[in-house]
């Protein structure tokens, strides 16, 4: 596809409803890449990647490569086969982090460990990562290796960060930010960073979009944790107050650690610490967080982590498509409300 034949009006107020239709030709070949290169002789090696994959996730990592692509004009060929890494690297994560976080849900059904097993889950997240390598090798640019193989580096980082937070009341928000900074919003980061690398843009180029999605992804990530305290299960697609469960030190329970008295804070140490959860216990929680406006001042957060991502998207050629990138920042951190 040509990269300026995406050139027309967005019908849709969704901004990913948007992108995904303008680039709807372009997602159908990365879906196609996606559905080639998860096949295997193997018979649970597919059978697994395809009830993840098929699952419906929103795409958006891939999405944001393909519109990073088109609106530096670079070669939209070449973006398919690197979305479709980005998928995997993605889909690989949720798989290993199911097993590690022991989850029951993901994306509105039984998470794939509950029905294939831990260890299949892991050895086929395994090979979804490096499916993705090989990827990554096919398109030949060492500077993407790069940029997609430092990601996947942090992102393992990340996950073990977390595990050496989780149930630590001692946990600052820098530690949290450089948490969700690493598990999430690298690949944010490098799904954006390759597309003007692909158009043989400038490195000043590729650093603005890296800074779009760096920061557009810890806006999500903070988001994301304020709506496993406050949203509606079947539309969040996971089991509300898994973090919670799971002992998680995320931004609401920081932000309510911080104004916490000597009960709330036995509380917080009972369930996250020692992990000694009674039913009500989650209602609870959310009491507290709504005592301390904890939510809100999360959502407050994410939106300023958002304004650097459009600060930096600023620099970007003027593009439909950079518009659309724009309104899928305020989109990502409010789509629970």
């Amino acid at each position: 596809m040509n990269a300026q034949a995406v050139q027309t009006k967005p019908t849709s107020e969704n901004p990913l409803e948007a992108l995904s239709s303008l680039l709807e030709t372009d997602m159908k070949a990365v879906n196609a890449a996606i559905i080639k290169h998860m096949d295997s002789p193997v018979a649970l090696i597919p059978q697994l990647a395809t009830y993840i994959v098929a699952a419906g996730g929103k795409r958006i990592r891939p999405l944001l490569t393909l519109a990073c692509t088109s609106i530096y004009g670079g070669e939209m060929a070449r973006a398919h086969g690197l979305s479709a890494a980005v998928e995997f690297i993605h889909t690989a994560t949720l798989l290993h982090d199911d097993v590690v976080d022991e989850s029951e849900e993901r994306r509105g059904q039984k998470a794939a460990n509950l029905i294939f097993g831990n260890q299949a889950s892991v050895l086929v997240g395994d090979f979804l990562f490096s499916r993705a390598f090989q990827l990554m090798t096919a398109d030949g640019s060492l500077g993407i290796l790069k940029i997609l193989s430092d990601a996947s580096a942090i992102i393992a980082q990340g996950e073990v960060m977390q595990l050496a937070t989780t149930g630590n009341l001692s946990t600052t928000m820098d530690d949290y930010i450089e948490v969700i900074k690493a598990k999430t919003a690298a690949l944010f980061a490098a799904a954006c960073e390759v597309g003007p690398v692909i158009a043989g843009a400038d490195k000043s180029a590729a650093s603005a979009m890296a800074e779009y999605g760096l920061n557009m992804g810890i806006a999500f990530q903070i988001a994301d944790d304020a709506l496993d305290y406050d949203a509606d299960q079947d539309a969040l697609g996971k089991t509300i107050g898994d973090d919670f469960r799971e002992g998680k030190m995320t931004a609401p329970v920081l932000f309510a650690l911080a104004q916490a008295d000597e009960e709330e804070r036995a509380f917080w140490t009972r369930t996250l610490v020692e992990k000694n959860q009674q039913d009500r216990d989650l209602a609870q929680a959310q009491e507290i967080l709504n005592r301390h406006s904890a939510l809100k001042r999360s959502l407050k957060l994410a939106e300023e982590y958002g304004e650097k991502a459009r600060l930096a998207l600023a620099e970007a050629p003027d593009h439909n498509l950079r518009a659309l990138l724009d309104a899928l920042i305020p989109y990502t951190i409010h789509r629970g409300s």
